[in-house]
């Protein structure tokens, strides 16, 4: 059995291909970059270089493939080239596609992301594919993205408010999408994944600062500020709006509650955010001008 996946190098798919080697599967790596990808994945992994926008090369990379992990990044594109991507593999004879989502879609949702989602997840319960949908709540490995100014004042800048967010584990959504690839009986399914627990931004805040031994603080920004500095840092306006829509939602619960979906589908307890802090200490540990 060959599994193409996509978004291989991502957050998530690169861990998906990592579950999917130990389980003994054949993995193919739909990605841009070959050498990067190499260095990430390993020699276990075949290699098929293109791109989304490049039907060609997806219609070749899905060659021979039994089933298809289907992860596009948040592009403006994105719901036409999974859409496309839904199409090729149907048209090459995938006999099951899981799909990542998230856990608002919704196709009249007003957060556009979510939006695009909801979306794509229409499309494919239209196209007659066997299909199973992933769908994280507030993924931990969000907070990257801030980790470059995390490690250089210490803060984290947020809306966040009070919010509670049952955070989950790239590896545990990697790990439940690796499970829907190779063992049968999850086709028609729609899993919603949370962490062990809801957190506040001042548990992650105090989380870091353990892992890193050095004080991190939350700081508490309103939507209008977060919203300009987002601007000011050179975020995509589509995405600084989506950013505080999605803070906004968290404050009223959006991701607050848990859920056993990772359990039962993995036979492992979710990681807590504490593991994934000291996975990721460097990252947000104090900076190199700071130590000189």
């Amino acid at each position: 059995m060959t599994i193409l996946v996509t978004g291989a190098t991502g957050n998530v798919g690169s861990k998906v291909v990592a579950e999917l080697l130990a389980r003994g599967a054949g993995v193919r790596a739909f990605v841009r970059d070959p050498d990067r990808a190499a260095a990430l994945l390993g020699d276990d992994v075949e290699l098929a270089v293109g791109d989304f926008a490049d039907r060609d090369s997806l219609r070749r990379a899905l060659e021979g493939a039994d089933r298809l992990f289907l992860a596009c990044s948040n592009v403006p594109c994105q719901v036409d080239y999974e859409i496309g991507a839904i199409e090729a593999a149907k048209a090459a004879g995938v006999t099951r596609l899981v799909k990542l989502s998230v856990s608002a879609a919704a196709a009249d949702s007003p957060l556009v992301f979510a939006r695009w989602h909801g979306l794509i997840e229409r499309h494919l319960a239209r196209s007659g594919l066997p299909a199973v949908r992933v769908c994280p709540g507030f993924l931990m490995s969000t907070l990257l993205m801030a980790a470059d100014a995390i490690r250089a004042t210490g803060q984290i800048h947020s809306p966040a408010g009070r919010a509670r967010i049952a955070m989950v584990h790239p590896r545990d959504v990697a790990a439940a999408a690796a499970v829907t690839l190779t063992e049968d009986g999850h086709e028609g399914g729609r899993y919603v994944l949370n962490g062990p627990r809801a957190i506040t931004y001042e548990e992650v805040a105090a989380l870091l600062s353990e892992a890193t031994g050095r004080r991190i603080d939350f700081i508490d920004v309103p939507e209008d500020a977060a919203h300009q500095a987002m601007l000011d840092g050179g975020t995509p306006p589509a995405v600084a709006d989506f950013l505080v829509r999605l803070f906004r939602a968290l404050r009223q619960g959006l991701d607050e509650k848990t859920s056993d979906t990772v359990r039962a589908l993995t036979g492992a307890e979710p990681r807590g955010f504490a593991e994934f802090a000291r996975e990721h200490a460097a990252a947000f540990g104090v900076a190199e001008r700071m130590l000189t």
